[in-house]
């Protein structure tokens, strides 16, 4: 279609030869073109060689493998049977043999182990194949073009794989029947005799050896041992005693189910309808009628296929449902599982209902009895929709700031696991639910997510206070209690993200129409700190999900728990697999990877400025992603004379040590009016001396410990340095002596300018108060800006006309004024200079997420 539309001319021919000789009408209508080369994808044996060889510089064919290893027509399929650890593509120059001709040029590329024919040549072997197609065809026109001739050694020829011959021999290993079946996964699809029918095994994976499947026995004649019909799907059994997972079976009649429901498949629960859901039953009878029009009438047991629908019938019932109601998004695959008119009723209904069937989540938690509860946390990566294990089992302890003593083990995640959260979340983007899915059913989900949340609120309030250290009263308000309002916040943001039209001066008469499109900018990564864990995955997740996107997040590595916590309320939620993958790991391993990713279209990133200006140098060399980055601070604030003495006092002390002082915006340094400084600080002291240390899951206490060890040794370390400068250190300054990374409350006077203290952030419970010159305000201006960060910013004073100018001049993203702390889901939040640049929160965020597009239409 596209050629005809070039103008280029476009043949149809049934066939190009007769007997092995060429057509000669066929071949003199193309050799009227003067085609001076000829590009063919895959098998050329149906082209008379008096085409292939008439062209000026002859003809060139793409096959999609490393020739002169598989060559034939099913060379995707036998790189994957084989267990090929590499694949690729050929561009060659063909001859008379069958993919015999000298290479032009190759590209290859990893097999991942659960790689299908369908996933390597979407991920591979297409985009790419079409890539160097055109690079080969450029290097024919430069005169450049090698012709190396094909060795022998190790050239191989495999026949087409049909139904036939994709019977399962099960005398092999687990990586040879993983192999076949992934291999012949989804054409021609490898199949075996189950209770006397033939069944088609469908999403294979290798299984840990060292994990114990349960479930019920499934035998199948030829296998070394019974199956075992489990939640995940059905184990199966090599030679070696080593396992592998089938996710799906397809019987003879073309119903497929999810493996794990292989023995409930036909006894499933009746739903009772209600009299709303029995109208839509009949209009979806009658929708069954007009498909199925050799059919007499449609009764509860009417078989869709084998009552003559095809696979064209299947995309009309789809789209027929989705006009009737909006609120039940089918796939293809859902009416393949649900073949008769009773069974496709029930699915549809569970599915508006939001009881969709889909198949159980499994979670391996590990469970403690808590602060007078009883917590269940996952503790794997959640890739596709599944909690997995890290590539080759690797896991690390995520640790109990408390005590200093393990939590539990957590998933370590590998690169290659990021590769395929980020292909789960790319294909979930380009081809899932969720890109077709209106904004309003997106908000719904949102709704449910953040309901969920407040369901388990205390719960996740206990690990978030278990895991970083956060004292659980502020724990359950502000980590988990912000967290809810930015979800419910951006879940209403949904369907109002909106474009607008333009008018435009380029044609007379104006019958031109410009107006710009606000999309989503596809896979988006999110990179968060330790110091509130579940707070910072809302405030970038939310607005990215809004926005439409999916999403690859990398929790902090000390504070992973109530991500994965969350990954698990996601999918309990009902948001489709890919849409949120979930991977605790090292930053230098997930989080470089995911900046280097091709298919990784924008990074959000919280954390500190030299990792910061790093992720921001990898995104522009990788291709160039959006970044948004929330930087380090060291947030001046300001009291004058005229303020609120109990006010600025109350706040002060929350601008410096709430949440330990681990706080992105917290005041790095006060700056306190001469007149009142020793009063000021005598009021600080005292407060300071009030504070309970101790317990965080003690309601009683107001500080908890530090978040890990190293970051409990730096601000030591910082405390020592500030001492060694000559600051005077009124209070606080070390850890305290008891189990845990628990650190005093700290007071710093007399800082001068050039100190340490005075320049870089503690990120710790350090209050640093530094003199001006009473009424000196343009000083004490340019001393509070000479910093580079620019995150935040605070003054006190009862005079308004001050306030309104000291908050003009203060250089930072946010300024607060007779307050501190406070920050709302509606208000932007974000910094300047080496703090970074992007906003959280509020509707500027969503702009983070989305792209704008501009269409002009003449009429």
């Amino acid at each position: 279609m596209e050629a005809e539309k070039d103008g280029v001319t476009v043949f149809k021919f049934p066939r190009w030869r007769l007997k092995g000789k060429g057509i000669p009408e066929v071949v003199e209508a193309y050799k009227a073109t003067g085609a001076e080369l000829n590009v063919m994808p895959f098998c050329s044996q149906f082209i008379p060689m008096e085409v292939i060889d008439h062209p000026a510089h002859g003809s060139i064919i793409y096959h999609p493998s490393l020739l002169p290893r598989h060559r034939g027509a099913s060379a995707i399929n036998w790189t994957l049977i084989h267990g090929d650890k590499k694949g690729g593509f050929t561009v060659f120059w063909a001859d008379d043999g069958l993919d015999t001709g000298p290479i032009l040029l190759q590209r290859e590329c990893d097999v991942e182990p659960d790689d299908t024919v369908n996933t390597i040549y979407k991920r591979f072997l297409f985009p790419e194949g079409v890539k160097g197609t055109v690079d080969a065809v450029r290097l024919i026109a430069a005169g450049n073009a090698p012709k190396i001739v094909q060795p022998e050694e190790g050239a191989t020829y495999e026949g087409i794989q049909k139904k036939d011959n994709a019977k399962i021999d099960w005398n092999q290993s687990a990586q040879a029947l993983h192999n076949w079946i992934r291999g012949n996964d989804k054409v021609p699809g490898a199949w075996a005799e189950v209770d006397g029918q033939k069944v088609t095994f469908y999403g294979s994976s290798l299984v840990d050896s060292g994990v114990t499947a349960i479930g019920q026995p499934l035998e199948i004649p030829g296998t070394s041992r019974p199956g075992l019909v489990t939640k995940a799907g059905l184990v199966l059994f090599g030679n070696d005693g080593k396992t592998l997972l089938v996710k799906n079976l397809q019987f003879e009649d073309g119903k497929m189910i999810a493996a794990a429901r292989y023995f409930s498949s036909g006894s499933s629960a009746s739903v009772e309808l209600t009299e709303e859901e029995k109208a839509f039953a009949e209009q979806m009878r009658g929708v069954w009628k007009s498909i199925l029009t050799n059919v007499a009438a449609i009764e509860e047991s009417t078989d869709f296929f084998k009552s003559g629908a095809g696979s064209m019938d299947v995309v009309r019932l789809v789209e027929e449902v989705k006009l009737r109601a909006s609120g039940c998004q089918l796939q293809n695959e859902d009416v393949y599982m649900n073949t008769t008119f009773q069974d496709f009723i029930q699915m549809c209904v569970r599915k508006l209902r939001g009881e969709d069937g889909e198949e159980e989540l499994v979670v391996d938690y590990v469970e403690k009895n808590i602060n007078n509860m009883t917590i269940r946390m996952p503790h794997q990566l959640f890739i596709n929709g599944e909690f997995v294990d890290a590539e080759g089992g690797k896991t690390y302890k995520t640790i109990n700031p408390t005590d200093g003593t393990a939590i539990c083990d957590v998933s370590f995640a590998q690169a290659s696991d990021v590769d395929r959260a980020v292909a789960a979340a790319k294909e979930a983007f380009e081809e899932g639910e969720w890109g077709k899915i209106n904004p309003r059913d997106r908000g719904r989900l949102l709704y449910k997510l953040a309901d969920l949340m407040e369901e388990h609120q205390e719960e996740l309030a206990t690990i978030e206070s278990m895991d970083s250290g956060a004292v659980y009263t502020l724990a359950l308000k502000t980590h988990v209690g912000m967290s809810i309002q930015t979800f419910r916040y951006f879940a209403g943001w949904c369907d109002k993200i909106q474009g607008c039209t333009i008018p435009i001066n380029q044609a007379r008469p104006n019958r031109n129409l410009t107006f710009t499109k606000k999309e989503p900018i596809g896979v988006c990564a999110i990179v968060i700190p330790w110091n509130y864990p579940l707070m910072m995955l809302a405030w970038k997740t939310a607005a990215c999900l809004a926005a439409g996107n999916t999403v690859v997040l990398k929790p902090a590595q000390v504070t992973p728990l109530t991500a994965v916590k969350f990954a698990e309320l996601a999918a309990r939620a009902g948001f489709p697999k890919g849409v949120i993958n979930i991977l605790p790991g090292s930053g230098a391993l997930v989080g470089q990877r995911l900046s280097d990713h091709p298919d990784v279209r924008k990074l959000g990133f919280t954390g500190s400025t030299e990792i910061g200006k790093h992720i921001m140098k990898s995104c522009a060399v990788s291709n160039v992603k959006k970044v948004s980055l929330e930087l380090g601070g060291k947030s001046p604030l300001i009291i004058f004379s005229d303020c609120d003495m109990d006010k600025a006092v109350r706040m002060g002390m929350s601008s410096v040590f709430f949440n330990k002082g681990e706080n992105c915006i917290a005041a790095g340094r006060l700056f306190v009016e001469e007149n009142i400084h020793d009063q000021y600080v005598k009021r600080v002291v005292e407060e300071v001396k009030k504070m309970k240390i101790g317990d965080p899951l003690d309601r009683s206490t107001d500080h908890g410990p530090q978040n890990h060890k190293a970051h409990l040794d730096k601000l030591v370390e910082y405390c020592q340095t500030g001492v060694r400068e000559g600051a005077t250190l009124v209070c606080g300054g070390k850890q305290v002596a008891r189990p845990g990374f628990f650190f005093e409350p700290t007071i710093f006077t007399d800082v001068q300018d050039h100190m340490f203290i005075a320049i870089e952030e503690s990120f710790g419970p350090v209050m640093i108060l530094s003199k001006f010159k009473s009424g000196d305000v343009d000083e004490v201006l340019r001393r509070a800006n000479a910093t580079e960060y620019g995150l935040a910013s605070g003054v006190f004073t009862r005079d308004i006309s001050k306030a309104l100018y000291v908050s003009e001049k203060l250089n930072a993203g946010t300024v607060f004024v007779n307050t501190y702390n406070k920050t709302d889901v509606a208000a932007p939040f974000g910094g300047f200079k080496q703090s970074g640049f992007g906003k959280d929160l509020g509707q500027e965020a969503l702009n983070e997420y989305l792209k704008t597009k501009a269409v002009t239409i003449e009429y």
